[in-house]
Parts: structure tokens; C-alpha cells; sequence
């Protein structure tokens, strides 16, 4: 008789920033999600503070699609901004050019990181003609307005501005967070349409000009998925101005909420400061995936509560380090089981995922979920340390653990078919010094081997080799 496979609840609990309530979702009562993630601003190449709001919500995803629910998940690049200008200005280069130079770099670095990947990726400068009706819009309703610099939001038109950030209008001081510009009403107010005869620009009903940051999101959120959103999130940072201002716009022209449930990512900090491009403390996705590896990255961004700060230290990595090779161990143990008993309680199992899916229920407990991968982990390995991890054996635990290990994103190193005639030309190589008894020279091969990533075990009925980002270990 088949055994029922391991699943996760459906349902979920998820603080949303605006009322700090837990809201509930349950796939047996809605069957389709939409979320929205505020990308980057591809002025400069995606560094590893972006990759711990990217990295959550593909975990988010993936714990939703293991609940049942059909996500439809839209990720925008906004390629047309004063800071991508100014860069492309210093470097020399056309704001266009650089901005797909970056995005190209972005799918190229965030390749390695084994995201399932949006069902959109909508560019802010495809969607101009979007952007161009939406301010029409709101100039119909009187909520937008046209000076000499532009066309502006008038923010005392809208009695909600400050709910999701809890600021007021009369609290903000202009050249903090407020843009000064004597053109407009009020100080607070900001920019839907900024002329400009600078490329890029457009043609517009008002003048020739580019959109502003805020009504980029608004508009590509109602030409993709529509309001309201089940799920709109991004970093922390965003909350005020550009989630405020998206809210603003958005419930003047729609007259619904943008987002049932809002979710704010914590910054990570290196030094105590937030790691940002303009502190210059960034450390690029491509750089730390290629020290660190993936997978170890993964786990670093989601080692602790995703709407708190994660300070980045060297011991941090190396933690996580050693936890991820616990956990890749397991996982290749059970890819080649040699026990020769088969002794598995799967009472224990269901417990772990029991643990694992009431943790990601609570809002996304990553660290909790975590802590269960890394104790299914450490069974495993105890079993098969002590021979009891038989194909039977495995069998049973195989289906456990990897709900675990694909939920959280997890996946294992591959070769290509020439590394891999390679390594397996190499693994038998030294095997066969080794049955000569020249020993220096096999452990020659196993060194050559470790330094690229492959790691040997030798047993009783042969050698089994395991690509693993951290051979040392």
C-alpha cells in the first residue's frame, strides 16, 4: 500500500505592516494569491541587501505553492529614475544602456541563487503609456495637479496619507525625506510627471518628461495584476515615501486598497550600517555566492525573522556554512543509501514537519523551519552513520526531508557532462592507486578534487563523490 506523502497545512498567518495584525490566508478558501515585489533600481549591479527581500519572497512563494495556492508573483525593474541618470551620467553611458546592462547582470547573479522566478517582470519603461492614462486619471478626480516642474500629487486631498508608515504630513521636513521644490502646493507633495527634454523622456499631455518613482509601481500593479493585491512587499526602506505614495495614488483612482496584507523586509547591515549603494558597503550577489556559495547564502538571508535587521559578520557566514553542509550531507546520504538495516521512525519525521509548517504558518518563521531542516539533517546523518540507512530507510525519509529542502529553495550543486566525465575519470583513477598502495598520489587527486568543490567518501563497497560548496568542511 502507498504511504500518504508529507504536505503543509493550508493555511497561513502573515503580519501585515499597516493594521500589525496577523492576516489569514487559506488555500481552500482562495486558490489564487497576486503579490507584488518592489524590485531594484538597476543603476548598479544587485548586491546581497537586495538578495535578502529577493531571496524571502521566492521562499514565500514557495511555501504558498506548497499550501495549495496558485501564485501569481509580478517583481518590476525600474529602469528610468534620477539615480539611474546620474549614473549612467558619470559613467558615460546612454540611462537605457546601463539599466539592461544590469538587468541582464541581475538574471545572470540571481541564476545561481535557484529562484523560481516571477510570473512578470515589468520594466518601468515599457509601461510609460500605463503610467501617462493613470495620472490623466487622477487629474479627472482632482487628486494631481500641473506646475511648472512637472504634474504633482496633492497629498491634502487624500484624508489616508501616513496610515502605513504612521507619519503626517505636518511631521515631514522638507530635504529629509520630502523633495524641496517652490513649484509645488505643498511641500509633501510629490511628483507623478517631472519635464524634462533629457533622455529618457516622453511625450506627454502635460509636456515632454519621464514618470516619477512612485507612480512607476502603481501603474504596472494595475496593468498586471490588478487591485486590490493579496500581498504587496519590499524592504523596509520603502515604506515611506514609496509604499505611502503608492497607497495615495492608487485608493484615489481605484477606490480600493492597494494590498490586503502589506510586508516589510528588514535591511541587512554590514558594520552597523544598512548595506545601501550609496554608503558604498556593498558586497555583489555574483561575489558572495561565489565565496560563500548559493546555498549557504540562502541560508545566511534567511537565518532570522524577515522583518528584522540581519547584521553580516564572518561568523554569521561561517555558521551558516556549516549548517547548510550538515544539511547537503543529509541530502546526498539519502541519494546513496548504503545501511544494512532500515531503521526510521516516521512519527519523528511527521513531528519535524508538524514543527516546519507551523513555524512558516507564524508569519514565516524561516529560522524555525531552519532548525527542523538542520534536526531532519542530523537524523539522517546519525542514521547513516550507525548503517541503519537502508534504500527502504531512505525511502521514507526522502519524501520528509525534501519537502523541506524545495520549500525553503535549497538545491544541490550539478555538473556539466564534461566535469562530470572528469570527476568520474579522476574518482577512478585514484581508486585504482589506491588499490596499488600509492597512496600520495591518490590523495594528490582527492586535494586536486576538493579544490574544485568535490568532496570523497570512501566505503566498503567503493568510493562515493558529492559536489558541496564547501569541501573542507
Amino acid at each position: 500500500m502507498a504511504r500518504d506523502m508529507p504536505n503543509l497545512s493550508p493555511t497561513i498567518e502573515l503580519k501585515d505592516t499597516l493594521t500589525g495584525q496577523l492576516r489569514r490566508l487559506d488555500s481552500r478558501v482562495q486558490k489564487s494569491v497576486k503579490v507584488y515585489v518592489c524590485g531594484l533600481t538597476v543603476q548598479d549591479v544587485a548586491h546581497i541587501g537586495h538578495a535578502k527581500t529577493i531571496v524571502f519572497f521566492d521562499v514565500l512563494r514557495r511555501v504558498m505553492e506548497a499550501k495549495g495556492f496558485d501564485v501569481v508573483l509580478a517583481q518590476n525593474f525600474t529602469d528610468v529614475d534620477d539615480k539611474v541618470i546620474e549614473r549612467a551620467r558619470r559613467l558615460g553611458v546612454k540611462p537605457l544602456e546601463l539599466a539592461e546592462k544590469n538587468i541582464e547582470r541581475y538574471f545572470s547573479d540571481f541564476g545561481q541563487m535557484n529562484l523560481r522566478g516571477a510570473t512578470y517582470y515589468p520594466r518601468a519603461t515599457e509601461n510609460v503609456g500605463e503610467m501617462i492614462s493613470f495620472i490623466e486619471g487622477l487629474m479627472r478626480k482632482g487628486y494631481a495637479y500641473r506646475a511648472s516642474t512637472g504634474v504633482y500629487f496633492d497629498v491634502s486631498r487624500f484624508d489616508g496619507y501616513g496610515k502605513l508608515s504612521k507619519v503626517s504630513p505636518s511631521e515631514l521636513k522638507v530635504g529629509a525625506r520630502v523633495e524641496p521644490d517652490p513649484a509645488k502646493r505643498n511641500p509633501y507633495d510629490f511628483a507623478l510627471w517631472k519635464f524634462s527634454e533629457e533622455e529618457p523622456s516622453w511625450e506627454s499631455p502635460w509636456g515632454r518628461g519621464r514618470p516619477g518613482w512612485h507612480i512607476e509601481c502603481s501603474a504596472m500593479v494595475h496593468r498586471y495584476l490588478g487591485e486590490p493585491l493579496d500581498v504587496h512587499g519590499g524592504g523596509e526602506d520603502l515604506i515611506f515615501p514609496h509604499h505611502e505614495n503608492e497607497i495615495a495614488q492608487t485608493e484615489s483612482l481605484t477606490g480600493k486598497p492597494l494590498a490586503h496584507i502589506w510586508m516589510h523586509v528588514g535591511m541587512l547591515n554590514l558594520a552597523e550600517e544598512k548595506m545601501s549603494k550609496s554608503l558604498g558597503n556593498i558586497i555583489g550577489v555574483r561575489e558572495a555566492a561565489s565565496k560563500w556559495g548559493p546555498n549557504t547564502l540562502r541560508y545566511f538571508l534567511i537565518s532570522n525573522r524577515y522583518r528584522n535587521q540581519l547584521p553580516f559578520t564572518e561568523e554569521a557566514i561561517t555558521n551558516s556554512s556549516y549548517n547548510w553542509s550538515i544539511i547537503e550531507g543529509a541530502a546526498y546520504g539519502l541519494r546513496s543509501p548504503d545501511g544494512r538495516e532500515d531503521d526510521v521512525e516516521e512519527g519523528e519525521l511527521r513531528e519535524m514537519i508538524e514543527a516546519f509548517d507551523k513555524a512558516l504558518s507564524d508569519d514565516m518563521d524561516t529560522p524555525s523551519a531552519l532548525s527542523e531542516l538542520v534536526k531532519a539533517s542530523r537524523m539522517i546523518s546519525r542514521l547513516s552513520s550507525q548503517g541503519k540507512l537502508g534504500a527502504l530507510a531512505a525511502s521514507k525519509v526522502r519524501p520528509y526531508f525534501d519537502l523541506m529542502f524545495d520549500t525553503l529553495g535549497f538545491r544541490l550543486p550539478s555538473l556539466s557532462k564534461e566535469e562530470l566525465a572528469e570527476v568520474q575519470s579522476l574518482v577512478s583513477q585514484r581508486a585504482a592507486l589506491r588499490a596499488s598502495g600509492r597512496y600520495s598520489e591518490a590523495d594528490d587527486i582527492r586535494r586536486r578534487l576538493a579544490e574544485r568543490g568535490i568532496k570523497l567518501q570512501d566505503r566498503p563497497g567503493g568510493t562515493v563523490w558529492m559536489k558541496v560548496e564547501n569541501p573542507w568542511l
